[in-house]
């Protein structure tokens, strides 16, 4: 009777299969143009902050960083309380 040694074959299913991805690495978009004050009073580039129900997009979809991602959010609620972006939409895009 033959007993049959594990072999290289075997082992590659026990591990699990490496997929390579790329992934784009996210960077902060107001690092990058050099903004260091963000405007209240522009609705139309709050907006790409915004998803289309006109919520805030947190971090880790944005990239943002922690600093810009308060004075992004401060600056958002300050358009929403003057009446420039709507609080709740159906389509805001």
């Amino acid at each position: 009777m033959k007993i049959k040694k594990s072999s290289e074959n075997d082992l590659r299913y026990l591990s699990p299969i490496k997929i390579e991805t790329k992934v784009e690495k996210k960077y902060c978009y107001f690092d990058k143009r050099n903004i260091k004050f963000i405007d209240y009073k522009d609705p139309n580039f709050l907006i790409k902050f915004l998803n289309a129900q006109g919520k805030i997009l947190p971090r880790r979809i944005t990239g943002t960083l922690q600093k810009n991602q308060n004075k992004l959010n401060s600056a958002i609620k300050r358009c929403r309380q003057i009446g420039l972006l709507p609080f709740i939409t159906d389509d805001l895009r």
